[in-house]
């Protein structure tokens, strides 16, 4: 039971991941669209003839941020499929998670490098560390790797840790894994080699996780 129960968490883990490097499919009901990788609510907004403004009122978005295969109305027409509420609107409503109620985890940098890629979602889900080629990854905080291996593209070589309060962090695009699944890690502790797997430029995409929803990490680097 104990290890069916470590390679269930191992499958969520890299399912969260996968969902967010890959794009949904492009079909959609008559009067809606659904958002394919690169776009913007402005170029859907103009390609369909109507105002941000409106297409924000219509699905209920209280920010520009929309996510790949999102199911957005953006017609005046168009009325939720099947008699079902608005699944853009659904989305929108579900609350993110917030660390500032709970107990937090204490981060260290994984590397001492500049910030080449903000944290920007739906784009950019983590932040992205310059880097030289195998140049040592830490653990950002004591855990558990849940993850090592390179079962996405998009992430290359990757590791996952949990951490108490039920944060994540990934560490992704790595030439060398220095940990396997089921280590215990610390703090400070090289975990990987720095590199360019699943990239086109040697670099740390890094991405820290609360309760399975991406939040920005530079909130709690020191």
């Amino acid at each position: 039971m104990g290890m069916f129960l470590k390679r269930l968490l191992v499958l969520i883990c890299v399912a969260i991941l996968a969902a967010c490097s890959t794009t949904a499919s492009d079909s959609a009901p008559v009067g809606f669209y659904r958002v394919k990788a690169g776009d913007t609510l402005y170029r859907i907004a103009k390609n369909n003839g109507q105002s941000v403004a409106t297409l924000k009122r219509w699905n209920q978005l209280q920010s520009n941020e929309i996510e790949v295969g999102q199911l957005l109305r953006v017609s005046n027409g168009a009325s939720a499929p099947a008699g079902k509420p608005n699944p853009a609107a659904t989305a929108s409503a579900k609350p993110t998670p917030s660390p500032t109620t709970e107990p937090k985890v204490t981060l260290i940098w994984p590397h001492r490098g500049n910030v080449i890629q903000k944290y920007a979602p739906p784009r950019s889900k983590g932040i992205d560390i310059e880097g030289k080629e195998g140049d040592n990854i830490v653990a950002a905080a004591d855990g558990k790797v849940v993850y090592a291996g390179d079962g996405i593209r998009a992430y290359g070589h990757m590791v996952i840790i949990r951490h108490e309060g039920d944060y994540l962090t990934t560490y992704a695009h790595n030439q060398t894994l220095l940990v396997a699944e089921g280590a215990q890690v610390k703090q400070g502790q090289p975990i990987a080699k720095m590199g360019s797997t699943g990239t086109d430029r040697v670099k740390l995409h890094f991405e820290l996780r609360y309760k399975g929803q991406p939040i920005n990490p530079m909130m709690m680097l020191p």
